[in-house]
């Protein structure tokens, strides 16, 4: 499965309901876009730090992007930006769950709900 920076800031507040969904799922991953959201809500060196050793402890794979993942990002912001609120970090998350036949994860689900071949999970936490 693949998750949305929304639930990783769940679990590090250490939500337990994020917990859970990530119990279920024995190979975590993220977009290095996820990635670079968390870093960027980062107050310090500390805080990067230990959102890095948590990703590490929690063996999440971060998947980096790639020609096809582009490409797929801009067409759904083409069909899908105006109406949904779907912006550009939206789009590359999506494209990547797409592009690796993962599902997504997110407690956004209202920007990624018209993507048509994105397989979604809700979370609520």
């Amino acid at each position: 499965m693949l998750f949305d920076s929304d639930v990783l800031i769940w679990l590090l507040r250490g939500d337990r309901s994020a917990d859970g969904v990530l119990d279920e799922d024995p190979d975590p991953a993220m977009s290095v876009v996820a990635y670079m959201e968390l870093l960027q809500g980062a107050q310090s060196r500390q805080d990067a730090r230990s959102i890095k050793a948590f990703l590490v402890a929690m063996r999440f794979e971060i998947l980096p992007l790639n020609e096809n993942i582009g490409h797929r990002a801009s067409i759904y912001l083409e069909e899908y930006g105006l109406g949904s609120g779907l912006d550009i970090p939206d789009a590359l998350i999506a494209a990547t769950a797409v592009e690796h036949g993962l599902t997504l994860c997110t407690a956004n689900h209202k920007h990624y709900r018209p993507i048509a071949d994105l397989d979604l999970r809700p979370f609520r936490p």
